[in-house]
């Protein structure tokens, strides 16, 4: 195109118009006009993300393995049996043997909680997707996967599922500004709601101001009326910083979430709810406080009275 007025009038409208449709979208949320048109462009794209993920990582394949992993009957040991047969698959290098270990704590979450849940990799990640924090993973509506279904790590929670497409789903990150969950505390029982904050600690408001809660506490997720979109029991995080109470109804904590959103890789998807609600048992046991170091005391005895000589030996 030759660079005359026209042509320039023209790109100009067309990126009025490409800020007016990201507004919309932005405000509009879930419910965005645009929405059919994302599904759509899943569709299209979806399997070449797929594709290109596959081509590149080696062990792409292997996620399969744990993706039919929600069978009600000896489902524990189902788990065992497809995470002994996904490590003899995979090779022996430090990338693959950190994925053992993604997997592995990953199938025992699971187990504890008794989720059914589908493996899928992230493929790409945020910006090509708008302006929140988003994943896309190699997982959509042909395996089973739907919209609002928790996803979780071997750490604790990521997020929820937002848009299905045939071969790949978006899922919104638990740190994402507008994402809000409900919480309860270990032990007491305590209930709150947690939103995204970005990069910084999640945000908590605990619904009993005058809540007894300490740095170290940890929280779970309370779940959702149906199990969408969160299951009982899923790990968010630790309490880093308690604020004031001042009387209010609520109080507010601040979380530093278990999983770290920047290095996410193998995730599970929840497609089969537990059949009850697993309260803390998916929590990983708090390490034992160091027990302290025996002090040894030394006594010396004079060999002989102050100020006077000992006798010599012959005497």
């Amino acid at each position: 195109m030759r660079d005359t007025r026209e042509s320039r009038l023209l790109l100009v409208l067309l990126i009025a118009i490409a800020f007016a449709l990201i507004t919309v979208d932005i405000r509009a949320g879930e419910e965005s006009p645009v929405d059919g048109a994302r599904q759509a462009a899943a569709a299209v794209f979806g399997p070449v993300e797929k594709g290109v993920s596959t081509a590149v990582d080696p062990v792409a394949n292997a996620i399969g393995a744990v993706r039919d992993s929600g069978e009600r009957h000896n489902r524990i040991a189902t788990l065992e049996r497809e995470n002994a047969a996904l490590k003899a698959k995979l090779g022996s290098d430090d990338q693959t043997r950190s994925r053992i270990r993604e997997l592995d704590e990953m199938l025992k979450r699971a187990g504890a909680g008794q989720y059914g849940i589908k493996g899928a990799e992230v493929i790409a990640i945020g910006a090509a997707q708008g302006f929140s924090w988003t994943v896309t993973i190699d997982a959509g509506s042909k395996d089973g996967i739907e919209r609002d279904m928790t996803v979780l790590n071997g750490d604790g929670l990521v997020g929820r599922v937002s848009t299905v497409g045939p071969d790949t789903a978006t899922v919104v990150l638990a740190n994402d500004p507008d994402f809000t969950v409900g919480t309860r505390l270990e032990k007491t029982g305590e209930l709150g709601f947690a939103t995204g904050q970005g990069d910084r600690a999640l945000s908590v408001q605990m619904l009993n101001g005058k809540a007894k809660v300490s740095p170290g506490d940890r929280l779970v997720t309370f779940g959702s009326r149906g199990n969408k979109p969160f299951v009982p029991g899923v790990p968010i995080g630790e309490v880093v910083k308690v604020d004031p109470s001042r009387g209010d109804l609520t109080r507010t904590v601040w979380v530093r979430p278990f999983v770290g959103f920047s290095r996410l890789d193998i995730v599970g998807v929840v497609v089969m709810p537990p059949r009850e609600d697993p309260r803390d048992a998916v929590l990983p046991p708090k390490p034992e406080a160091p027990k302290p170091t025996p002090t040894v005391t030394v006594t010396v005895t004079p060999s002989g009275t102050a100020g006077v000589p000992a006798k010599p030996a012959d005497e």
